[in-house]
């Protein structure tokens, strides 16, 4: 056997210093692999090992396991029987709502997304597990207002895993941990994107995390674009770029999450969810790596006024310049502003529009499961 080649037990290491082999299994359950010491050779003094006789390596110290995903019963039954499920942040829930209205909002959510026929799969970090599928007391946990609660993006996963640290995922960590499990269809509000200025040569350059990972990660997304508060046309020519697929849901102009249009139009729509389960077969057939977006606007009835918007986002921008904000302090700036001088309206669209999205996941993941010819019920 070749040094390194590939046997059925793990990856073989055939060199002359034999390292022994190291169990892919290992490595799939986080643990640490078992490092087989080699044989002494004939003739070396006691304790010598290898052709040169040098002194054994020191002792790996031992390391906590790493967690695996969890995945509640009823989500690890769905998925396995082809039955159709939809993930759902929980950022919005630990840090974009107040509570208690968090964590009404939360169950409402999930109820919807039974009474349309598939199993909700909110995610979160707990104690340093990823968890899919939250039960009730976890999601109280998740919107009780701890500050201990982290906003963990994919980046923040390794750290949050391996020192038992609680918190809620954002659209980045939320789709990853979603694939992994094996979800195909995600709900949220809005995603992140390009601020503003940062395509213009601007202080700083700040994308939102959620750009590249969905551009690696095969999930279909439901939001209703991006807000108006970011660079929107910087971050359609980022997705793009990065070879994410964008169709607007029965709209042809992509929406701005507070508005249903923002004057930039989309390359492709769909009118239903089969279409778009057609779309994600096609994607799978052809290997693309990447996430289907699916833009859906907010109902006119549930938007913001948008002489009201207009002049709430001229006012904060000019106000965050002043104070000389940048980066990542922009936009919590803005959201602030906006829920203030909307006198909360842009809560009540907030919520309207996560609805909305968990809906249309729904009936793309009952047409999904159906087009695999699996049960729906």
């Amino acid at each position: 056997m070749t040094p390194g080649s590939v046997t059925k037990r793990g990856i073989r290491d055939d060199s002359p210093s034999g390292n022994g082999t190291r169990t892919v299994d290992s490595y799939r359950r986080g643990m640490r692999p078992s490092i087989q010491p080699p044989a002494p050779v004939a003739g070396s003094p006691a304790g010598a090992t290898g052709s040169l006789a040098t002194p054994p390596p020191p002792a790996i110290p031992d390391l906590p396991e790493l967690p695996e995903l969890v995945v509640s019963d009823e989500v690890l039954a769905a998925v396995a029987a082809g039955r159709p499920v939809v993930a759902l942040e929980s950022t919005l829930l630990a840090h974009g709502l107040p509570r208690p209205r968090n964590r009404a909002v939360g169950a409402g959510l999930e109820q919807l997304v039974r009474e349309l026929g598939a199993v909700p799969a909110t995610i979160a970090v707990l104690d340093g597990r990823p968890t899919v599928g939250l039960d009730d007391a976890a999601l109280e946990r998740i919107t009780s207002g701890d500050p201990a609660i982290r906003k963990l993006s994919t980046r923040d996963l390794a750290p949050a895993c391996a020192l038992g640290a609680t918190g809620a995922t954002t659209v980045a960590s939320t789709a990853w941990l979603a694939a992994k499990a094996g979800i195909r269809v995600f709900a949220t509000g809005g995603l992140g994107g390009v601020h503003r200025g940062a395509a213009d040569g601007g202080p700083s350059y700040d994308e939102s995390a959620d750009l590249p990972v969905l551009a690696a990660t095969p999930v279909t997304v439901v939001c209703a674009g991006v807000k108006s508060i970011l660079d929107v046309g910087a971050t359609l020519e980022r997705l793009e770029t990065l070879g994410v697929t964008v169709v607007g849901w029965r709209t042809g102009d992509f929406p701005g999450f507070y508005l249903p249009t923002t004057g930039f139009a989309l390359d492709w729509r769909v009118e239903d969810a089969d279409q778009v389960a057609a779309m994600m077969a096609a994607a799978t057939r052809l290997g693309l790596p990447g996430a289907l977006v699916v833009a859906n606007p907010v109902a006119a009835a549930d938007a913001l006024d948008r002489d009201l918007h207009d002049r709430v986002l001229g006012q904060a921008l000019a106000a965050a310049s002043r104070e000389g904000l940048r980066g990542k302090d922009v936009t919590p700036y803005l959201l602030a502003a906006f829920h203030r001088e909307t006198g909360g309206a842009s809560l009540e669209v907030n919520i309207a529009v996560v609805r909305n999205n968990a809906a249309v996941a729904a009936a793309i993941a009952t047409a999904w499961a159906a087009r695999a010819g699996t049960p729906t019920g």
